[in-house]
């Protein structure tokens, strides 16, 4: 299976909470993990705000961070092209996506079309979930 993560996903895969036993066994029977090059600065800045906010330890902050580097090298990155962000304007027009949720759905489209085969998005937002699914995607979450 082709599995693509959106932010909401990869935040669970790294800390503990509801769904992320799910979304971890997901991942390791997955052949491929993809995510969109945003991905990135999105999972590290929302992990930045826990540990702000949230009362996340020092060392958990730095444990993830470290996770996230580490796993990032294993993940097939589908980059922002200017033809995957005009389809994303498209989608979120389409959709009524916000902006980067329009990126991680152009993302997974075009991973699609790149991949020849079927692609499985998981996130954790009722309307991309919808609007991937409206796309031709297997959604699981």
């Amino acid at each position: 299976m082709v599995l693509y993560l959106d932010t909401s996903s990869l935040v669970k895969l790294y800390a503990e909470e509801a769904h992320s036993a799910n979304i971890r066994h997901i991942v390791e029977n997955a052949e491929v993990v993809a995510t969109s090059r945003i991905a990135y600065a999105e999972t590290r800045a929302a992990f930045a705000r826990k540990f702000r906010e949230d009362g996340m330890t020092v060392k958990e902050y730095r444990n993830i961070v470290q996770d996230i580097n580490r796993d990032w090298e294993n993940y097939f990155i589908v980059d922002v092209s200017d033809p995957l962000v005009k389809l994303a304007g498209q989608l979120a027009e389409k959709h009524a996506l916000r902006g980067l949720d329009a990126i991680h759905l152009a993302s997974s489209v075009v991973l699609r079309k790149q991949a020849g085969r079927p692609v499985t998005f998981s996130c954790f937002d009722d309307r991309l979930t919808l609007a991937a699914r409206n796309e031709g995607l297997k959604v699981t979450n």
